[in-house]
């Protein structure tokens, strides 16, 4: 069968519930396009992403553990694929659009910096007086300015809605807008439902590789509530695991307890709510997609421990503070010699000025690129 674009906007039309984004409905890109013959532009928005070089380069960028440290632990790239996923299944079993969730979700971290979270803030600090530094605005920062491969118009393109989508802080700031047309008080289905992927993922994940690295150990994860409930149901299920499978095997039943408490959530916002729009969802009194308050608060305290027993490990704190150390220098290396950088970075210096060139390189950079160039000037 030869299916156009118009057949798969029949089919939203027919399959998706009235509050999710359809692409025929979209507000359409900043630069106008024609249409594609085949793809709706939800689906031309995922392949711009995925062919995009600031994608690729998340391959390279810290999670949790600097990059290379081994094999099996997750980077920014496996993140965003495991969100990707754990964000369609949502999106399917609440009749929202996957395609535009899978959009938001494949392009959120694509202005993050190298180094994680600490190397966000290190950024930030250096910015201060110049603009600041925020991972979320960067990543729009990105699809619209530093990335722009096509002849016709300047970054990606991207449909209003995949934009929107990535500015989760902004969209509840009184009178925020994109393109003229408002963002909040609260984002679109699909977004909100990328938002809380991300944290579900890394939730479930970011215990996979604590284990992996021997800083998390099984004794501890049995003092927290969310990790003997997940347990109990890997027990429930399968009495005669092996060890490395009941693990494996919790850690996806973590994941799973998370997914099934926000569809009930959401299932019965939405029922109590009676969005017949994407725009109802955005003005409506309350968040459509969340934790439910008991998920809330047993999710609560197992935050606490990771960051107690994981992030705040010291093997963890110390290699992440010497790498951001090397970043830092790096930046300043880059302020006052700015013919280090890239060729294209130098073009952008009297549009941008240096120090938010400076800023967008840096945050561009890989774990590995950072130590590389921190190694060839001797910083």
């Amino acid at each position: 069968m030869n299916h156009a674009r118009k057949d798969w906007e029949e089919a939203e039309a027919a399959y998706l519930a009235p509050y999710a984004s359809k692409s025929f409905e979209s507000l359409g890109r900043h630069y106008p396009e024609p249409p594609h013959p085949r793809r709706s532009c939800f689906a031309r928005d995922r392949d711009r992403i995925f062919h995009s070089r600031c994608f690729r380069r998340l391959e390279y960028k810290t999670q949790v553990f600097v990059n290379g440290t081994a094999d099996h632990y997750r980077t920014r790239l496996t993140h965003t694929m495991e969100m990707s996923a754990t964000g369609r299944t949502l999106a399917r079993i609440l009749k929202a659009n996957e395609d535009l969730t899978e959009c938001i979700c494949l392009a959120h971290d694509l202005g993050h910096s190298p180094f994680g979270h600490e190397g966000e803030h290190v950024l930030d600090q250096l910015m201060k007086g110049h603009g600041g530094f925020d991972h979320n605005l960067q990543s729009l920062r990105n699809v619209e300015r530093v990335e722009s491969p096509y002849p016709d118009f300047k970054g990606l393109n991207l449909t209003w809605e995949v934009r929107a989508g990535l500015l989760k802080h902004e969209a509840h700031r009184a009178g925020a807008e994109l393109d003229g047309h408002a963002i909040g008080p609260f984002q679109s289905l699909e977004a909100q439902i990328a938002d809380i992927a991300d944290d579900m993922t890394y939730h479930a994940h970011d215990v996979d590789d604590g284990l992996e690295a021997g800083i998390v150990t099984l004794e501890q994860l049995e003092t927290t509530e969310f990790w003997n409930k997940a347990a109990a149901l890997t027990q429930e299920r399968y009495p005669n695991l092996s060890e490395y499978q009941f693990l494996r095997a919790t850690i996806r039943a973590m994941l799973e307890l998370q997914i099934d408490d926000v569809a009930d959530h959401a299932l019965r916002m939405l029922e109590k709510l009676n969005p017949q729009s994407p725009r109802d969802v955005m003005t409506a009194p309350e968040r459509i997609i969340d934790f439910s308050p008991e998920m809330q608060e047993m999710l609560s305290r197992f935050s606490a421990f990771m960051f107690k027993n994981l992030y705040y490990h010291r093997s963890v704190a110390d290699a992440t503070q010497q790498a951001v150390s090397m970043m830092r220098k790096l930046f300043l290396h880059y302020i006052e010699h700015p013919e280090s950088m890239g060729e294209k970075a130098r073009e952008r210096i009297d549009e941008e000025g240096l120090w938010r060139t400076v800023c967008d390189y840096v945050a561009g950079c890989t774990d590995r690129y950072a130590i590389e160039e921190f190694r060839k000037y001797s910083l």
